[in-house]
């Protein structure tokens, strides 16, 4: 085996860890040589694809617009429908997303969602220690043998008799595993994250009445999706797992993605679930693809919202795209956490949440997307009471028509130093918790990951790259820009306190949201740089 992996020692696995199990046996030689083969048949294919990425991007940034493709039309024209889907992922009105750590595996799949999807992407900081362990979580999760006892209450956790159902969202084809390298460079990290866990759960799930279920985050084309579709005719054929036992929801979080939705799910057809509206992502994507296009500049993040804009069109595309083609249209996120100690906050950010989730099940949609367990039950209560069967695929929205110009509509609205300024502070602190191996992180009453963060410094480099006007006529630039960011590291001094200030990682974080929000050139993930302080 060529496969060159870190050495990982049981010293590395924490004592309350359990299981059924050990960090060894997650990475032995047999599930090695199959990540091995995963990555000689299809990391030169994901190299091409990251290259035609930046080719694309090059054409965007001299004034080309996305567009539908002109040599898939027939694709979009016919009558085709995806396989069909197992009984589990019928009824998927309630998802909850987190990362993979022990504890957080246990309550979210004890949270009374239907289904739990565990997260090596955006809510993970993908140190080696959380992406094995994660791995060894969710091999003793598929097995119901995963407890945890908290050290500092002695409180014990384990799985209750029912619980949700499991999807595992493995990084995106841009993320590099460093740890791991094949012919001296490090793998992809989605085929590590996607090989270790088939292999070792695979057959596990299918015995137990499941099966092994993903969500694909990041893709930008349908090319992409066609790599995993390949890679899973590769793995099931490789493990003897009969075709088609996959299935895998994409998230459409890219502007080009939405542009290709049935395509995605043509390539997907054996073995789609449908499409999910990963609305934070998209925001940053939208921000991305067209940072060049002074047309373009966002108001302030608040008032980007569902139901206004490009992300008003694309939602309903996505719930027509996906139910001519009989599988499911997810919703959002909604990233609200319960607000404990100020009861009317508490009860305005429920009323927000439960807005959305109206609109959501009105338009169509057969599921939607909670952050915290304290909002399952609204986001049940909602659906249950406007979606009486396991889902609305019969919902066809015929009356929808989506145009180009209306996936690419600027929502309109002011621009704030509020804005500015909260983006900065959230920017700086979730990457300097990311810098201290957590990915999912709770900021000013919302739990925060990358792609919110990734909006926070893609926002504040649109507007100081285009001499945006603030509300007030004044511009933001480079000197205001680092006024500003000179106060609210002051502010979070204060919020955070002076001993977790002192042991922390603020002047990392500082130093990378300042040099990506004012680079010249737009660095496209900032957990690409961040990865390499880890």
């Amino acid at each position: 085996m060529t496969l060159q992996i870190d050495h990982v020692t049981e010293e590395q696995q924490s004592p309350n860890d359990g299981g059924s199990i050990t960090l060894a046996e997650i990475l032995r030689p047999e599930a090695l040589a199959f990540v091995e083969e995963l990555v000689k048949r299809f990391a030169p294919r994901i190299e091409e694809r990251l290259a035609a990425r930046r080719e694309t991007q090059a054409r965007f940034d001299k004034g080309k617009l996305p567009d539908f493709l002109i040599e898939t039309a027939d694709v979009r024209a016919g009558n085709w429908r995806v396989a069909p889907l197992p009984p589990d992922l019928l009824d998927r009105r309630v998802e909850i997303t987190g990362p993979v750590d022990r504890k957080m595996v246990i309550n979210a799949l004890n949270s009374g969602a239907n289904v739990f999807m565990a997260d090596f992407e955006d809510a993970n900081a993908p140190t080696w220690s959380n992406i094995v362990h994660g791995q060894k979580n969710l091999y003793d999760a598929v097995r119901r043998t995963i407890a945890f006892s908290a050290a500092e209450t002695g409180k014990t956790y384990a799985l209750k008799e029912k619980t949700a159902v499991l999807l595992v969202r493995p990084r995106g084809l841009h993320l590099p595993e460093r740890h791991v390298r094949y012919e001296g460079k490090p793998i992809p990290g989605a085929l590590l994250d996607f090989g270790l866990y088939f292999f070792h759960n695979a057959k596990a799930l299918k015995e137990r009445g499941t099966g092994p279920y993903f969500y694909l985050p990041k893709l930008e084309s349908h090319l992409e999706a066609r790599i995993w579709n390949d890679v899973f005719v590769f793995a099931q054929t490789a493990l003897g797992v009969p075709q088609g036992t996959i299935k895998a929801t994409v998230l459409i979080e890219t502007l080009p993605a939405a542009f290709e939705m049935d395509e995605i799910l043509y390539e997907l057809r054996e073995h789609s679930a449908g499409l999910n509206c990963g609305r934070w992502d998209y925001i940053f994507s939208f921000i991305k693809k067209r940072r060049n296009d002074p047309n373009a500049v966002l108001p302030d993040r608040s008032l980007v919202t569902m139901d206004k804009g490009f992300l008003r069109a694309y939602a309903k595309l996505v719930i027509k795209t996906c139910h001519r083609r009989g599988v499911h249209a997810m919703g959002g996120m909604a990233a609200q956490i319960p607000i404990k100690d100020n009861p009317a906050e508490n009860e305005a950010a429920l009323a927000r949440v439960r807005a959305d989730k109206l609109r959501e099940v009105k338009d169509g949609h057969d599921g939607t997307w909670v952050a915290h367990p304290g909002l399952v039950p609204i986001a049940r209560e909602v659906f249950d009471a406007h979606m009486p069967g396991q889902n609305q695929l019969n919902v066809l929205r015929e009356d929808v028509q989506v145009t180009r110009e209306e996936l690419l509509e600027v929502p309109v609205g002011p621009r704030t130093e509020a804005g500015a300024r909260h983006n900065i502070r959230v920017g700086i602190q979730y990457i300097e918790s990311w810098l201290r191996g957590l990915g999912c992180v709770p900021l000013y009453n919302l739990m925060e990951d990358a792609a919110t963060a990734e909006i926070s410094r893609a926002q504040v480099w649109q507007w100081l790259h285009h001499n945006a006007k603030l509300e007030d006529g004044t511009v933001l630039d480079r000197e205001r820009f680092a006024r500003f960011v000179e106060e609210e590291m002051v502010r979070i001094r204060g919020e955070v306190g002076e001993k977790r200030h002192a042991t922390g990682k603020y002047a990392e974080a500082r130093a990378l949201f300042e040099s990506l929000s004012t680079a010249e050139s737009f660095e496209e993930f900032l957990t690409i740089p961040a990865y390499a302080k880890l």
